[in-house]
Order: C-alpha cells, then structure tokens, then sequence
C-alpha cells in the first residue's frame, strides 16, 4: 500500500472526485494534524441531503415491492449500464421523476391513514348515540338544558332516576345505550333546577359528554362519517394503485438509487478534502500495483503529488487489501469473517485455502452432494453474479463441491448408498457397489489417522509460517527456542517410535528442551518456571490440538450413516417411488445439516488451531472511493 498526498486546484474538485470514483483504487484518509494543514479548512459536502435522497429513493423502492407485489426472488439480478449512463443518463431522470411520485403517493397514503383513524375514532365515539334523535349541536333550550354523560358499566338506570326524582328538580332522564363498560345517558333538566340534578347523578360518577363539532343527530352525522370513510378508502385505492403504476420504472428507479448511493460515497469523500484559498489538500492510501493509473489521472488532472511507503508507525492505520486468485478470493469469505491481518502480517487466503476445502471436502465426502453443490453454486454465480460475502460464499460451494465429489469417489458414496440399494429394488439379487478406495464404515480406524496426520501437517504449517514471521522481524533466537525446539523435539520422538531407541532421543529431546525453554527468563528459578510452563503447556496444546482433528473423521462418519439409514428405510417399502421420495427428504435433510455442520467445524480448526500458530489480526480493511452498486453493474466503454 502506497500512502499519497495530493495537492489539487480547488476548481477541479468535482472532476477529481469523480475520477477517484471511477479508479475506484484509492482511499481518502482523515485530515493529517499537522501544522501547515491547521491553515485549511475542511470542505463542504452535500453528504446530508445526498443521504436524504437516498433514504427517499430506497423509501420508493421498498413501497412499490411492497405495493406493486413484486418479488426479487433469493438474488437480485443486476442490469449493466455503461459508465455515462451510469452518471448522467436519460433513465436517470426517469428514476428520479418515479421514485417522487412514489414518495408523493405514500404522503398521500400517510395523511389519508391519519385521516382515516381520526375518522374510525368518531364513529366509534358517536356509534352508542345513534339512537338518540335530538341534534348533537341542541345543548339547550329557551327553558332546559341537554346534557349527554356516562356512568360505568352496571350502573342502573332506574336506580339513578330514583336519585334524580329524589332531588326534586324537574328533569328526566333517558338510557340511550350500554355496554359491559359504560352506561350512556341524556339528561334533560330545567335551566333553573340543573345544579341539583348534577348534584344527585353525581355519587353515580356522571361523566358530560359533548360534541361541539356536530350539529346533526348522531345517526346523521354517522352517515356523513361513512360517506367521509368511503370517500378515504377510494382516495387509498387510487393512491396505491398510483404506486403500482410506477412499477414500468423500477430498473430506472434501481439505477437512480445506485447512482444516490456513489453520490453518497463521493460526498463523504468530499468531506474529507481540505480547502485552501484556491487549492485542495488530501492524504489517502493506494495498492502498489494501481499506482500507475493512479499517477496518470492525477497528472491528467495536474494535481501535485507524491506516494511514499508507509512508515513503521503507520502500520496500525495502512488499511488492507488482499491479494486474491480464482482460488483463493473466497476465502476472503473466512478472513473477513475472523478479522483482517496485521499489515505488517501474512497473507492467510493462500495458506488457508488448501486445508479449508481438503478438510470440507473430507467432511463431507459424498458424490451427489458434491456435484449439487457445483452446479448450483455454478448456475448462481454465473445468472446472479452476487458480490461481496455471498459471491465468495458460492466461490466456496464450487471449491469445496469439487473436494466433495473427488473424497465421494474415493469412499464411493453417492447420496450415501443410493444406487446400490436402486439396484437392490430393481433387481434383489444385484451386487451392484461402486468402487471405493476406503469406506468411513468399514475404515474408520484408517480415517481416524488420516485426519490426525492432516491435523498435524496443518499445525507444522502454521509454525513454520511463525518461523518465517520472526526470523524477518529479526527474532530468531524465539524461533529458535520456540517452533524450532520443539520441531527437533517431534523428530526425536518420531526417530524414537520407528528405531525403538526411545532412551537415546528421549535423552535427546530432553536436552533439547532444557536448553531452549527457559529462554528470556532470569534466574535459575525462573528458568526452572520457564521450562515447566512451557512444557504443560505446549505439550496439552498440541496433544488437544492435534486431537481436535478427529471432528474430520467424524462428521464424514456421520454423514455417511445418516444417508444409509434413509436409504435404507426407503428400501423396506420395496417400492421404487416410496424409496425415492423417503431418500431425497432424507438426504436433503442430511445435506443441510452437513453442510452447515462441516463449515462450522471446518472454519473452527482453520481459526483457532490453525491461525493461532501464527496470525496477527486487527487489520484495517481497505475502502476505496468506488461505486458499490446493488442492482447495476458499471461497464466502462472500451
């Protein structure tokens, strides 16, 4: 990575940023603090409102799936457009034009939903009054008053009469309606006496009820209210449907929402740059390899500029940027997964990548499945081309779908025992079998000790990769007195188990360990505490490590298991159909569950105890100033 500083006429911005996205290989950093750079000032953006066109755009979208019903299925497939339609085309105008006609008809929806509970709520409000025939609006008379009021639920009425009539002021008093909640109630009193009726409906908790917006009945302004509903509910009608009719729009309003999302990206990029009078200033990073286009278009631009290595103290700051092949780039899937290296660390994908899909592939170890995985893993990367994790994971599939098929060969497993047990139905007398090298059934023994031998060529690995990391860092007494001892040791005991001479080479690892483990410690005391930490603890680590290997032989023992009894309780129907149906449910379930279950356990030994031999995380991932689009892929012209 190359670290860049970049003097530019302030003129230009527009266009350099444009360029930079279009590279899409450089990262703009944070402003530096240093003392000539306290003399600018930071640019303006429009990060804020491009933000806020985004969210509207991405608001559309989502309403007119929503309304429109249309379906993306698992992925979306993306549609190319050139770069300058990308930027600035037709179909642009035609997105953004859908997507606020979109957004114009959801306000619609928003008031007409706020119109339509308030609305609910009246009728809900008037719906117990419907029967009473007086005018809301006719509170009083030139002689009496008309009070409308509730009590709870299980009052009775005639028992409030009787209070009313006790009271000796002239009025009456009617049930209009009750619930199990309230009793509602119309009181009508003379002006003169209304003090003393309040009085003795009181210890019956009468609640006023009034309707100051009504001047009809209840019944009447109910069939206004309906009228009112009807006419919200055709107006929500009218406004989805002026939702779904954008539908015709959608890959322009798709494009338009990409080209807002790289608007974004370039506007926080703009945020970073600092403005002089008439220049602009900004520090970024550059992959070694893109430096060369890079220099180009700065001096096309005629911008003044310079990279340099970064120093030893930047390192926690260099962001990181993997070097992949066909082989190795999904398993950036598990890199990233984990964490990002060290920059001044290993690359772990190359490392990584050989023992990933062998120990999959070891796993799993069965024909069909392995020939599933291909091709869909295939189809989907070839019809959807999805980026980013689920572009690697189907990377992945590939890979660990050709290990699969090529270890199903060698155990003769196809769906477990499926067409051996076909040929058993067809024909009962069949010694149909495919050819096999080894079985998990029958070889498990000989698998236990594959797995194990694998475990510790992967452990030997990972310490050789530590052996080199110390060494170039200068370290070579820890490597010697580290991996290396104990490689000496591992020879002794191995020389020691084929000649038998375990006196002579143990006295040999003996020695060996005595000098090298109480290394770095003072004190006769202390290198007594050295040597015994390091032995309890390298021998229980490499003894549990190397023993964790074992998960190899057995998930493929397990699966193997699981395929034949399905298949074997399909064949005790003794019918073709039934047999076919109970195996492909059961192996389905079987493929699933073993699927997950060898990536988890496969990504476990890759993480811990492989990568703990030697890697350095905590890398910061590299974000270059590029287009990052969802539903459109950028091609430029040629």
């Amino acid at each position: 990575m190359k670290k860049l500083r970049v003097i530019a006429m302030q003129r230009s911005r527009e266009d350099l940023l444009s360029g930079l996205m279009a590279l899409g290989c450089v990262e703009i950093s944070d402003p530096p603090q240093e003392d000539f750079v306290l003399l600018l000032q930071r640019s303006s953006s429009r990060l804020s409102e491009a933000r806020t066109r985004l969210a509207d755009a991405n608001t559309a979208l989502d309403a007119l799936k929503r309304y429109a019903q249309l379906k993306d299925g698992l992925f979306i497939q993306r549609k190319a457009v050139t770069r300058a339609d990308f930027t600035g085309g037709a179909q642009l105008g035609e997105g953004e034009a859908a997507c606020r006609s979109v957004n114009e008809a959801l306000a619609v929806l928003a008031r007409l939903r706020s119109e339509e509970d308030r609305t609910a709520a009246a009728m809900a409000a008037l719906q117990p009054w419907k029967t009473w025939e007086i005018p809301l609006g006719k509170t009083a008379t030139a002689f009496a008053r008309v009070k409308l009021g509730v009590c709870p639920g299980g009052v009775d009425t005639g028992t409030v009469r009787n209070a009313l009539e006790g009271s000796g002021a002239a009025a009456e008093l009617f049930e209009v309606f009750a619930d199990r909640q309230q009793t509602y109630l119309a009181l009508i009193v003379h002006r003169a006496e209304e003090a003393e009726a309040l009085e003795a409906l009181r210890p019956f908790n009468f609640s006023a009820v009034t309707f100051p917006d009504y001047s009809g009945t209840a019944a009447q302004e109910l069939e206004r209210l309906e009228e009112g509903m009807a006419k919200i509910h055709a107006d929500r009608l009218a406004a989805e449907e002026a939702i779904r009719a954008q539908s015709v729009h959608r890959d322009a309003m798709r494009l338009y929402a990409d080209h807002l999302a790289a608007s974004v990206t370039e506007q926080q990029g703009a945020s970073q740059l600092l403005m002089g009078e008439n220049i602009l200033f900004f520090e970024g990073w550059a992959p070694a390899e893109e430096l060369q286009r890079v220099s180009s278009f700065l001096e096309e631009m005629g911008c003044a500029w310079e990279a340099e290595d970064p120093k030893e103290e930047e390192y926690p700051e260099v962001p990181v940027q993997l070097k992949n092949n066909i082989l190795t780039e999904p398993m950036n899937m598990v890199t990233e997964m984990y964490s990002l290296p060290a920059y001044n660390g290993v690359d772990p994908n190359p490392l990584m990548a050989p023992f990933f899909v062998l120990f999959f592939g070891l796993m799993l170890a069965d024909m069909g499945y392995g020939l599933l995985m291909v091709l869909v893993s295939a189809y989907i990367k070839k019809k959807y081309a999805p980026k980013g994790t689920t572009g690697h994971a189907f990377g992945i599939g590939i890979l660990c779908g050709i290990s699969t098929f090529f270890f199903g060969a060698l155990t003769g497993g196809f769906f477990g025992d499926f067409l051996p047990q076909l040929a058993k139905l067809i024909d009962p007398e069949s010694t149909f079998a495919l050819p096999a090298l080894f079985t998990p059934l029958n070889d498990a023994l000989m698998v236990l000790i594959g797995s194990l031998v694998l475990g510790v060529i992967q452990i030997f690995t990972g310490m050789a990769v530590s052996i080199y990391q110390k060494v170039k860092r200068g370290q070579v007494m820890d490597a010697v007195c580290g991996e290396i001892a104990w490689y000496a040791v591992f020879a002794c005991l191995g020389l020691a188990a084929v000649t038998g001479q375990w006196g002579v080479f143990g006295a040999a690892a003996a020695v060996i360990l005595l000098l090298t483990q109480g290394y770095g410690k003072k004190g006769v005391a202390g290198k007594l505490m050295g040597i015994g930490g390091s032995l309890y603890n390298n021998i229980t680590g490499y003894f549990s490590d190397i023993l964790s290997y074992s998960r190899l032989m057995a998930l493929m023992l397990a699966g193997a298991v699981i395929a034949q009894v399905f298949n074997t309780l399909g064949a005790i129907t003794g019918n073709i159909f039934t047999f076919i149906v109970i195996s492909f449910l059961g192996n389905a379930l079987n493929f699933g569950l073993n699927l997950l279950g060898c990536y988890v356990h496969d990504l476990r030994l890759q993480c811990l105890e492989y990568f703990g031999r030697f890697y350095e995380d905590g890398g910061k991932p590299f974000r270059p100033l590029a287009a990052n689009t969802r539903y459109v892929d950028i091609q430029d012209a040629t």
